[in-house]
């Protein structure tokens, strides 16, 4: 791994919390992520669960974690079973982790490699009334792909057919959403190396380079400050490209006049910040740009007053879509008059602005959490409002990363330039 070691009590803790919320006589097992095919021979980039790694800090392939804290033989409350290195392995992929390694990132005493695993498992399960399995329940994920963990599932229930089986989803959602003070740490250091990635940008931005080029600068910074890599696809979308909200394609020339928008941001420890700015490629905003990129900033800065313990989101986004429906009224963009006459449920707003303006960040960009549950301590969340324009070729949005304490909220990008003028300044230094 590129990032520092991790303290293993972040693990411990995340392992004591997940099994006091298990019923009596459980068992649950977790598995690492899937090697996904590239080609013939390829695999990609391997990523590891979150689930996963939130319990364990592994982040290695074809590793299991079974936590049965009733079990009756006291060297099997939690496992962990490693694949096993070789000679041959070593020489063609590098190094795995030794038993002691994986003791000293995880805290799991009892370290087996993997061929073990299913004598150990069917010693301890018939002892167990309740299997918990993990499978993936963020609700923006549509499953079409058999993973590993709903593979193993069916497996499980061949073998073991009249056992409970439970849901670990429902508690690490309650779990993974609130983070600790190592996880903001964490969030924090990939918040600081994007405002760096940022800066990079700023004094190299200028007309004739291209988006990809812009990119390059990116991951040069991200790497050398040892970040995992992008924390998504990074967008870098200049001119009309910005009304794409998704654009990744990153090809094109940024042009004299335009505005550059940003959507990217550094992955550190798998844990993830999330960075969107809109900057003018030639280092001065026209007055209708700044205009525009003023108006979001001011949406930002009332929407990010909101994200409190206790607010409820979709009260939140309502309130946010009544400032923006007043800055686009005061842009000409909106008729007052229709939006006296326009229907509740489909706000004339949405025309320029019709994402989210908040979304839970952590191990996930969009993070496994409830859209149903009110903010609290510990959470993490973005606030990205934009304004999006194609007949004028303008697409403008800022997002930080805040964080919600108990004195209120802490914006972990303060640090990141965002003042149109302070912009402007970097730029032509």
């Amino acid at each position: 791994m590129k990032y520092s070691p991790i303290s293993k009590a972040l693990f411990t803790n995340n392992r004591k919390n997940f099994v006091s919320r298990t019923k009596p006589g459980s068992i649950a097992i977790f598995y690492a992520n899937d090697e996904y095919p590239r080609s013939g021979d390829q695999a990609f980039l391997f990523k590891q669960n979150p689930d996963f790694f939130y319990l364990t800090g592994i982040d290695q392939e074809q590793s299991i974690l079974v936590l049965y804290p009733d079990c009756p033989n006291k060297a099997y409350k939690e496992v962990l079973f490693l694949r096993q290195t070789s000679e041959h392995i070593a020489i063609w992929e590098g190094h795995k982790y030794t038993k002691e390694e994986a003791r000293a990132a995880s805290g799991i005493e009892s370290v087996y490699w993997l061929h073990e695993y299913d004598t150990i498992l069917h010693s301890i399960i018939t002892y167990a009334e309740h299997i918990y399995i993990n499978t993936n329940e963020n609700d923006r994920y549509a499953h079409q792909v058999p993973y590993r963990d709903l593979r193993m599932y069916e497996v499980l229930k061949a073998k073991y057919p009249l056992h409970k089986y439970e849901r670990a989803a429902l508690i690490l959602r309650d779990l993974r959403v609130v983070k600790s003070d190592i996880e903001i740490e964490l969030t924090q250091k990939a918040c600081d190396i994007t405002n760096d990635a940022f800066v990079r940008v700023l004094k190299f931005l200028k007309p004739g380079v291209t988006e990809y080029e812009i990119e390059a600068e990116i991951i040069h910074e991200f790497i050398r400050q040892r970040a995992t890599g992008h924390a998504y696809s990074p967008i870098i979308a200049s001119g009309k490209n910005a009304n794409v909200l998704h654009y990744v394609d990153n090809n094109q020339v940024c042009n004299d006049g335009d505005v550059v928008l940003f959507d990217w941001a550094a992955e550190y420890a798998n844990y993830n910040a999330d960075m969107s700015r809109s900057v003018p490629v030639n280092g001065r905003y026209t007055p209708r740009q700044r205009a525009v990129y003023d108006a979001v900033l001011r949406v930002m800065r009332q929407a990010t007053s909101m994200i409190v313990a206790g607010t409820v989101l979709n009260d939140y986004q309502e309130e946010v879509g009544k400032i923006m429906t007043s800055e686009l009224v005061g842009l000409g963009l909106l008729d007052r008059h229709d939006v006296e006459k326009q229907d509740p449920k489909a706000p004339l707003y949405k025309k320029y602005f019709m994402h989210g303006t908040s979304h839970h960040l952590g191990l996930d960009v969009h993070d496994f959490a409830s859209r149903y549950k009110n903010f609290e301590v510990g959470n993490i969340l973005t606030c990205e409002p934009g304004i999006y324009i194609p007949e004028e070729g303008l697409g403008i949005r800022i997002e930080n990363n805040i964080l919600i304490t108990a004195d209120g909220n802490r914006d972990l990008m303060a640090n990141i330039p965002v003042e149109a003028g302070h912009i402007e300044e970097i730029m032509n230094s």
